[in-house]
């Protein structure tokens, strides 16, 4: 009879998930914490505790299940602090003839287990069907199409689950009602507090631990609220659905100086690591909308999130790499700036945005592409140097979701696989969207001078420099129109202007340049 070892992964906390499912009589489960996997890239503190605590509950949880598991702490003696070798070792200390294990989030673990499989011991990797879709799904779906569009998927998708759909009809007669969801943050609006998740004995330990072990990534565990178990993730989700998916529509492109939820649902996480479930998420805000409890532009905005948008990303990842990675069409070369670590710059929106990452491991979508992700495209910060700073620092940052969000959304690096255009912008987003401006140095009214908002130049001198690759394209004509009429003489003065502040940032190689906090405080650095 087989004796396999079932290797559960730190993202796959789930008991639906297909290694546990198909679980023989006799198979070990194995958990591991290696420090190979929260050293690869400098991960937010908030990001390893929300993983060692979420492992360990999940570890119990299966034990009162009466499985038979085997967990690895990363201060084991003998914990070889690898993963592939780790599950190898534990395989041969409990005498099992094969390992088995979940599709893993990133590609360069399911290739390490793939060159495994014809070994003595060999590896047998099971699909993900956590999802609504499969990478084969997506790449029968993308097979012969010219462009692979996520308006096209995801229509597809609301027709094969039927969300949001009556018969063959989209609910509200139309498909995506982004025009109703674009208003910026208004004076006076009240934003729901996210509840407060008490912390058992286990998790304190856990959370105690990620402290410990890795005090130099970013980050304070004393403020850690993040959900480790699924009674926590579902008092979240109850949370969101009651309280902010009403409004979060027409305000889920806004940006606020202050709160950096605002209506936001931040389940992205608890569904990343396998405590929510993709349909229970969905399901739960249809059903707002068919009982009249929110509107149909907040809950296909929302649900577009999932079903299209998520499901999207990830076969892109699957049907596109290794290659995906190595992707720079527009030639950037540029290292992160140091600022990115420590929030220590004099413009509000990235300093605001970047404060918010390094207090709670999380931003928005809005402030990640059209504020972070903005300005590296503006300044041509190299696509492995943003990446890996988008994989460090959020909580729900899986590489399969990131890596496309980030090379393909926000820096436009494959060429316009994933967005027809650049999602680039001046300072005059900002001041639409957000309440920052009046609390900056600089003004978005402004393109050269000492008071004129960095991002007006660095908008311009951008589509200057890489004008041949850009001009052609029809989204695009009327922005190149504009520069051409512009007098010879303007467009000198912002080219230097540009040029100026890009001779001026500060870059950091690597975190080990850049120290996160500089002795500032949680309660100094909010004020």
């Amino acid at each position: 009879m087989s004796k396999p070892l079932l290797l559960i992964l730190g993202d796959q906390l789930s008991l639906t998930l297909p290694t546990l499912r198909q679980a023989p009589e006799g198979a070990v489960v194995a958990l591991c914490e290696v420090a190979e996997e929260a050293r690869y890239v400098p991960h937010h503190i908030h990001k390893i505790g929300l993983f060692l605590a979420a492992m360990r509950h999940f570890a119990q949880q299966l034990r009162d299940q009466g499985f038979n598991v085997h967990y690895s702490r990363m201060d084991d003696a003998d914990n070889t602090q690898s993963l592939i070798d780790e599950a190898e070792r534990l395989a041969r200390q409990y005498q099992c003839d094969e390992i088995r294990v979940t599709r893993p989030g990133e590609w360069r673990l399911w290739n390490a287990m793939q060159q495994r499989q014809a070994a003595s011991l060999p590896w047998k990797i099971l699909e993900d069907d956590r999802f609504f879709t499969t990478p084969d799904d997506f790449a029968q779906w993308a097979k012969g199409r010219k462009q692979i569009r996520l308006e096209y998927f995801y229509r597809e998708q609301r027709k094969r689950t039927g969300l949001l759909m009556e018969g063959d009809a989209p609910m509200g007669g139309q498909w995506n009602f982004d025009h109703d969801n674009r208003e910026p943050v208004q004076p006076g609006l009240s934003f729901p507090e996210l509840p407060a998740h008490g912390q058992d004995e286990t998790t304190q330990e856990a959370l105690a631990n990620a402290a410990e072990w890795f005090p130099e990534h970013m980050g304070e565990i004393e403020i850690f609220n993040l959900p480790v178990t699924r009674r926590q993730a579902l008092v979240d989700l109850k949370h969101f659905i009651t309280h902010g998916l009403a409004d979060f529509g027409r305000y889920q492109d806004a940006i606020s100086d202050q709160s950096p939820y605002l209506y936001h649902s931040r389940l992205s996480a608890a569904m990343n690591i396998g405590l929510l479930t993709p349909f229970e998420v969905c399901e739960e805000a249809a059903a707002q909308y068919q009982a009249g409890k929110a509107p149909i532009n907040a809950v296909e905005g929302f649900i577009r999130q999932i079903l299209g948008w998520r499901e999207y990303v990830r076969g892109l990842y699957w049907t596109r790499m290794p290659d995906y990675k190595r992707e720079n069409q527009l030639g950037f070369q540029r290292d992160l700036p140091a600022f990115y670590w420590d929030a220590k710059t004099d413009m509000r929106c990235l300093q605001r945005a970047i404060q918010m990452t390094i207090d709670h491991s999380y931003a928005h979508h809005i402030q990640r592409l059209m504020v972070t992700g903005n300005f590296a495209l503006l300044c041509g910060v190299k696509p492995e140097a943003l990446c890996d700073w988008y994989l460090a620092v959020y909580a729900d940052a899986c590489e399969w979701v990131e890596l496309p969000n980030t090379l393909g959304m926000v820096l436009h690096a494959d060429g316009g696989l994933m967005g027809s255009k650049p999602y680039c912008a001046s300072g005059k987003y900002i001041d639409k969207m957000s309440d920052h401006c009046q609390h900056c140095r600089y003004s978005p009214k402004l393109v050269t001078g000492p008071k004129a908002c960095p991002l007006n130049s660095l908008y311009w001198h951008f589509l200057e420099t890489h004008a041949e690759q850009l001009n052609r394209n029809p989204r695009m004509k009327l922005i190149y129109g504009s520069l051409a009429r512009m007098k010879e003489e303007k467009r000198d003065a912002m080219r230097q202007q540009a040029e100026q502040f890009l001779a001026s940032l500060p870059t950091a190689a690597d975190y080990g340049q850049a120290v996160h906090t500089q002795g500032y405080t949680h309660e100094e650095r909010s004020s």
